[in-house]
């Protein structure tokens, strides 16, 4: 049986958390989180999601949120199964949020999401691959052939070499103080 986590407008959210009455728990990754998020929320990444430990008010609500939802729909049995009671998400996510034009915490200096900076390296490596091996030899098609087995081979067993890379680079590493 499915959970069903009862959608709420970014206007009824934003009504909720002004008043006191809910706490937004964002479930995106801590590198997502720490680009831009809501004043407020709690940051509970989905990958650790059974270790996480929820802070409620009794009697308050609790509204989960991501970018755009899908992967709040996506996991609602184990975000509902945590919760007493009726679980809300924000509808549309934080695409939402800002749609309604209401106030996000922007760090503009934070890094670019991991995943994005793979999207970007990897893009850029295939279509390098396509061009060199059109404008120079047929063997820079091999490049891009690495690419795509690569990428295939992070989709079917979670673990994406280029992704643990980017995350050695030096904007990815947290800055001491």
């Amino acid at each position: 049986m499915t959970a069903i986590l009862s959608p709420l407008s970014p206007a009824e959210v934003n009504a909720r958390l002004s008043a006191g009455k809910a706490v937004l728990v964002d479930i995106r990754e801590a590198d997502e989180f720490a680009r831009s998020h809501v004043a407020g929320a709690l940051s509970r990444p989905l990958s650790q999601w059974e270790q996480a430990h929820l802070a409620v008010k009794p009697g308050g609500d609790v509204i989960f949120t991501c970018r755009s939802g899908a992967r709040t729909h996506g996991a609602c049995d184990r975000l509902a199964a945590r919760i007493e009671g009726t679980a809300y998400v924000l509808g549309g996510g934080l695409d939402g949020w800002a749609k309604a034009g209401l106030p996000l915490e922007v760090n503009r200096k934070a890094p670019m999401e991991i995943m994005r900076q793979v999207q970007i390296a990897a893009g850029l490596l295939v279509l390098v691959g396509v061009v060199m091996g059109f404008a120079v030899a047929p063997g820079w098609f091999g490049l891009s052939a690495f690419v795509g087995a690569g990428l295939t081979f992070a989709g079917v067993s979670g673990f994406c070499g280029m992704a643990r890379l980017l995350m050695l680079a030096p904007w990815n590493r947290a800055r001491v103080a």
